[in-house]
């Protein structure tokens, strides 16, 4: 009779088996459709069609793409977004990776050293840039000092380039805790044998860093990269809070996620133009990461 129970019991939870795995990952799997799978999709569809605001819109085709082609402010757009991955993404790969060498130590005090280079990572984006640009103003902190010392003013804020410098200093300044911490979990791992090995053949701290260090973190600094890579082509807050609504002087500091905020909000927003700059942007960014994973295939080979 037990024995009969038991068996029933296990034909029952084998039965059940196969369906419990999705009941668990049903609410994550309904919040990524709702959230990410739909929008995409919409997105998607949206793009070959002259949809507006409050107008459905009707099936273009390839109109909209063509349109981009001679669009100069998407030409702008995609310059200043290839920029910005150019001035970003090698400041972020490198300079995380001094930092977290040096916050590796332990020593008296570095927690609180730690604790500070990650706080701008936790602040908000709006509040970080503009505490920026109050300091870059024409009157702000930083001319004031440039002046002191008799540079003179500069107008951070007013040249096309050097808001983008600007910009690219924000998103570097606060990206480096946060790519500091994956750099010191990837550092934990590196034996300290091989360091007093390379030590003892006479290695100074510089070839210990290309030889030892470097090899060591080198799928971390493959992972920043593409991180980076696709968070820098996507920039929109800094731009936006340095430059303005308008894009800096004659909007030439405008990025592409700029252009399609610009583009398709509003009441009379081109939702079907701004979904196909979006997936332009989509596509740039996924030939990003297969570049950066590319690379790295080559280099392990």
């Amino acid at each position: 009779m037990a024995s009969s129970t038991v068996s029933s019991g296990t034909r029952r939870v084998r039965r059940q088996l196969p369906t419990s795995p999705w009941l668990f990952a049903a609410p994550g799997l309904l919040v990524a459709g709702a959230f990410i799978l739909y929008p995409f999709v919409s997105t998607l569809v949206n793009s070959f069609t002259d949809r507006r605001t409050l107008v459905p819109g009707e099936f273009v085709g390839l109109a909209n793409f063509r349109e981009l082609l001679h669009d100069d402010m998407f030409w702008i757009g995609l310059r200043n977004s290839t920029l910005y991955v150019l001035g970003v993404v090698p400041a972020l790969v490198l300079l995380p990776l001094l930092l977290a060498m040096l916050v590796q130590k332990t020593i008296p005090g570095i927690t609180f050293f730690r604790s500070a280079f990650y706080t701008p990572v936790v602040a908000s984006i709006v509040v970080v840039g503009l505490i920026w640009v109050w300091l870059l103003d024409e009157r702000g902190l930083v001319n004031a000092v440039l002046e002191t010392i008799g540079v003179g003013r500069i107008g951070f804020l007013s040249d096309q380039w050097l808001i983008l410098l600007s910009a690219m200093a924000v998103t570097v300044w606060k990206g480096l805790g946060y790519y500091m911490i994956i750099y010191l979990a990837a550092l934990a791992n590196v034996p300290r044998e091989l360091h007093e090995a390379a030590a003892v053949d006479g290695a100074g701290a510089l070839r210990r860093f290309f030889t030892v260090t470097v090899p060591a973190v080198r799928s971390t600094m493959v992972l920043v990269a593409a991180l980076a890579s696709v968070a820098a082509f996507k920039v929109f807050s800094e731009v936006y809070l340095m430059a303005g609504p308008d894009g800096g002087p004659a909007g030439e500091d405008t990025t592409l996620v700029m252009l399609v905020q610009r583009t398709g909000t509003g009441l009379t927003g081109r939702v079907g133009y701004a979904s196909a700059i979006s997936v332009v942007v989509f596509v740039v960014t996924l030939v990003l990461m297969l570049l950066v994973l590319r690379a790295d295939r080559k280099e392990e080979s």
